[in-house]
């Protein structure tokens, strides 16, 4: 394991502290006119999420940990637990509706994400950045309605709901930001 400082702080670098794992949110390195310069850092806790702010002597040491990435791919859901199937020895691994994050809603079965684990502890799940869903339901745009930014709300075949422009029908297939749950355009 390398050892890095506070000094060293990085927007999503992580380190061991107190024994949990914190990836750095913010930081600042602050170099105040009388006194010793700090590092403020906001940083998340990756196992409960929680965020807190902390100030830290620059020279101050932690151990940095490496996030092991994994493609696997979202196989079914049984109530809280989602099952994922590891590509390599095809065991399946079930996780927890918390460990998903929002942008889980755009994924449906059979669909490759990453699994970011730490030491062999699961803490999240990426889903891919842009998805094609079919739009299941949606009321048809007024006709002679032609003027521009104008949405309307659809329901997609996971279940999400987002807002699309009103010449979007059912059953037309629509390619999705999962970042930030916009309508990109349609699929090709």
């Amino acid at each position: 394991m390398a050892t890095i400082t506070a000094g060293d702080f990085r927007n999503g670098k992580v380190f061991e502290m107190d024994g949990k794992y914190y990836q750095v949110v913010e930081f600042q390195h602050v170099k105040p006119g009388k006194g010793a310069a700090f590092v403020r850092t906001k940083m998340r806790n990756v196992v409960t999420g929680g965020v807190t702010e902390t100030s830290f002597n620059p020279t101050a040491k932690f151990e940095e940990v490496a996030i092991e990435r994994k493609n696997m791919e979202y196989s079914y859901n049984d109530g809280d637990l989602y099952y994922f199937m590891d590509q390599e020895t095809y065991d399946m691994v079930p996780l927890n509706r918390e460990l998903l994050g929002d942008a889980f809603r755009f994924v449906k079965e059979n669909t490759m994400c990453m699994i970011l684990s730490i030491k062999g502890n699961i803490f999240g799940v990426e889903a891919p950045n842009f998805v094609d869903l079919v739009v299941t339901k949606s009321d048809p745009g007024a006709k002679g309605d032609t003027a521009t930014n104008v949405t309307k709300p659809a329901v997609l075949e996971t279940g999400a709901e987002i807002k699309v422009p009103l010449f979007i029908n059912e059953g037309d297939k629509i390619q999705i930001d999962t970042r930030t749950g916009e309508y990109i355009g349609r699929s090709k």
